[in-house]
């Protein structure tokens, strides 16, 4: 749980004068309106408090390291590495330190914490659809799961997309460079 004192005022990267912070907060009223429809509302939500802390990923890793004695290593190192994508943006977001955003009609979840650069959700969804695409039996599936994950941040209005983005690149990069080490192929080369 993210627990914080007040952020700072909004910085330059919240100026409704530059065009990209336009063009962020346009997206996010936009996601945010889909919201307003009960189906998606209620899957946007379920996504959403899925993802928190990483619960999902890190919940789908070890079951799959129980379920696939074989490559119990290779899942286990494969979920250190999304428990890692995920403490890793949090790390940011303290540095950072970019307020959450404030949506027409408001979030329609509670977070853990008031900042938003970059969503953690992001990054485990994205780190899981990396470091899981080599030993998941449907790697399309877990690609699907982890972008409704990433989507579900801007329906819910807790995430500019810009924050999505940021997320979604820190957990696919960290999880490409430990790749190599969560699969075991360095051993068997």
């Amino acid at each position: 749980m993210e627990v914080s004192g007040p952020g700072p005022a909004p910085g330059p990267a919240d100026d409704p004068r530059r065009p990209l912070a336009a063009a962020d907060r346009r997206l996010l009223a936009a996601a945010r309106a889909l919201g307003d429809v009960s189906p998606v509302a209620r899957a946007a939500r379920g996504l959403s408090t899925a993802g928190d802390h990483g619960a999902v990923w890190l919940a789908a890793g070890l079951a799959a390291a129980a379920l696939d004695p074989h490559r119990r290593g290779p899942w286990l190192r494969a979920t250190a590495l999304v428990a890692g994508a995920h403490l890793g943006s949090m790390a940011v977001k303290r540095i950072v330190r970019r307020p959450r955003p404030e949506p027409p009609g408001g979030p329609l979840v509670r977070t853990a914490g008031r900042h938003s650069f970059p969503s953690s959700h992001a990054a485990s969804a994205a780190a899981a659809a990396v470091a899981f695409r080599s030993l998941a039996p449907c790697p399309p599936a877990v690609a699907a799961a982890a972008l409704g994950m990433c989507a579900s941040r801007l329906v819910v209005g807790v995430h500019y997309p810009s924050d999505v983005l940021a997320g979604a690149a820190f957990g696919a990069v960290a999880a490409t460079l430990g790749r190599t080490w969560a699969t075991g192929e360095a051993r068997h080369g």
